[in-house]
Formats: C-alpha cells, sequence, structure tokens
C-alpha cells in the first residue's frame, strides 16, 4: 500500500490527516496495521479528553500483541470512531481511511510541523527494516 502524501506521520507510526478546520484526525498507519497482524480490539479514549503530544491516548490489541497508541498533537479529543468498538479489524482492512480511531481539536497547529512528510516517514520504514 502506498503512503498517502496528504497525511503527516509520528516517528511511532500514528498517522495525522489535517481537516483544515483546526482539527485533525488520527489512525495508525498500514505499515503499523501490518506488524500489529489481525485486530481485535480498540480501545477508544473518552470524547472531551484532553492530550498531550507523547502521550498514549489508545491501545490496538491483536492476536499477536497489544501495542499503545500515542498522540502525534496535543488537544481535545472531539470524536471518537465508534464502528471499531464492533469491528475492529477495520484498522487492517482500511487504515488510512475507515480505520481511523479520533478526531482532535489541535490545541498548538505549529505542532504539525514537527511530524513527518510521507517520504520522511517511508524512509523512516526503510531504516527499521
Amino acid at each position: 500500500m502506498s503512503i498517502p502524501t496528504n497525511y503527516l506521520f509520528a516517528p511511532s507510526h500514528e498517522w495525522v490527516l489535517d481537516n483544515g478546520d483546526g482539527t485533525v484526525t488520527l489512525g495508525i498507519s498500514d505499515h503499523a496495521q501490518e506488524l500489529l497482524g489481525d485486530v481485535v480490539f480498540v480501545e477508544l479514549p473518552e470524547v472531551g479528553r484532553e492530550v498531550n503530544a507523547g502521550e498514549e491516548f489508545s491501545l490496538v490489541e491483536s492476536v499477536k500483541a497489544a501495542s499503545d497508541i500515542y498522540a502525534s498533537v496535543s488537544g481535545e479529543v472531539i470524536e471518537v470512531n465508534e464502528a471499531l468498538e464492533d469491528s475492529p479489524e477495520t484498522v487492517n482492512d482500511s487504515p488510512f481511511g475507515d480505520g481511523w480511531i479520533v478526531k482532535i481539536k489541535l490545541a498548538d497547529a505549529s505542532e504539525l510541523e514537527n511530524l513527518l512528510n510521507a517520504e520522511a516517514y517511508q524512509a523512516t520504514i526503510a531504516e527499521e527494516a
């Protein structure tokens, strides 16, 4: 799967999509879901929770392992993907689409500048290989 060029990435394999209205959508990359294997559970944070960049806010469990998910930016959780409660495998099937985890209202949009573009993220994956 190719990496969408309009997404930003954390080295810990979370992606961020700037919605252009002061909010972002966050999920895990295709690479991350491949490493995890079949996702069987996604722990969603509470709507209204304040998160700080680098803070653990969610957990994705697969048949292989459980993996913490970190906020790539600071802000308030304004929406969670409740569909993942019944269909956690959506993270595997559509990591950059329907498998999103949360939407966050940005506290500081300049934090987006700390994230990797698709090309830099691809290089990070290559280094890990």
